[in-house]
């Protein structure tokens, strides 16, 4: 059992607005890593194993204690590293392979709604009736970004499946780390689902097929910085480094200081930095639809938000 922490709101939201920052910006550095060949699986693959590599070496040299583990925990673990840890990532990185980096983000960051509704109608904690306008507006949002009556130009199907998935899986892990957290630091918690997660990846695909001699490639960073090249492995450092350990330790270790729905609907800062960093290097623009579509879905979050 983990030790009482008191809890401190303002430290809470200063690192979920930190982890949505980095997370905008690992956005698009995947986006150029997907581009250069690593595939969605691959680069999940890698990021799950870099993560718990990292995770692991800091606390076996810092805390090795909490790398302790009852069989009792094992297959909440093993649940929460395989669909809140594994599917997150791999379905993060298909929507925004397939999406621009914003319409993906704004589509995923229908988790917060989500994980107010489960606390409402599973945890039976009181909501207020405006839930369902805010669900009526997320919805609404939604149906203006993904324009299904839309001609040949309409968004990509597998890419939009791709990103409701993250959604669902990204309230999971959401609620799952907040349970976890009443017998883990945040740390050892984030280590053992990575540890899972990349269990369930080399069970999908053994490592030696993973294309090694690409990452001394060169890629070019795309967009306002095509002209820059820097080498495949240095980007994926990146992403396993500063848009993974960092983000996620952060994200779990703000669940001891807020709760799981105000770290789901603080965190939507995400999308609107996403789409700013693609705007700015990637040159991605939203239509004015998708764009109303947007603050559509991000009022409705909010709502829900006051709801709780």
């Amino acid at each position: 059992m983990t030790e009482t922490v008191a809890r401190r709101p303002l430290l809470g939201y200063a690192m979920v607005w930190t982890a949505a920052t980095l997370f905008a910006v690992n956005g698009t550095v995947a986006k150029v890593v997907l581009a250069s060949g690593i595939s969605s699986l691959e680069l999940t693959q890698i990021r799950s194993l870099g993560a718990f590599a990292g995770f692991a070496l800091a606390l076996a040299l810092v805390r090795p204690r909490s790398l302790r583990v009852s069989l009792r925990e094992l297959p909440y673990l093993a649940v929460f590293g395989v669909t809140g840890v594994a599917f997150v990532q791999w379905l993060y990185f298909v929507a925004i392979h397939r999406l621009p980096v914003g319409i993906a983000l704004l589509i995923q960051y229908l988790a917060p709604l989500l994980v107010a509704l489960f606390a409402r109608y599973v945890l039976e904690e009181p909501v207020r009736r405006r839930i369902w306008v805010a669900l009526a507006l997320a919805l609404a949002g939604l149906a203006v970004i993904v324009q299904p009556w839309g001609d040949a130009r309409a968004l990509d199907a597998i890419g939009v499946a791709a990103a409701l998935g993250g959604a669902a899986a990204y309230a999971l892990y959401i609620l799952m780390a907040e349970r976890g957290l009443r017998r883990r630091d945040p740390v050892s918690l984030s280590c053992y689902g990575f540890l899972f997660a990349a269990v369930f990846w080399l069970a999908v695909q053994p490592l030696w097929r993973f294309p090694a001699r690409r990452l001394d490639d060169g890629v070019s960073l795309l967009g306002n910085l095509a002209s820059v090249e820097l080498p495949v492995w240095l980007l994926v450092v990146f992403v396993v480094v500063i848009g993974t350990i960092v983000t996620f330790g952060l994200v779990v270790a703000a669940l001891g200081h807020v709760s799981a729905t105000r770290v789901g609907i603080v965190a939507m800062l995400e999308p609107v930095a996403g789409a700013l960093v693609a705007w700015a290097w990637l040159g991605e623009a939203l239509a004015a639809a998708q764009l109303a579509g947007g603050a559509i879905v991000l009022l409705g979050i909010a709502l829900a938000q006051t709801a709780r």
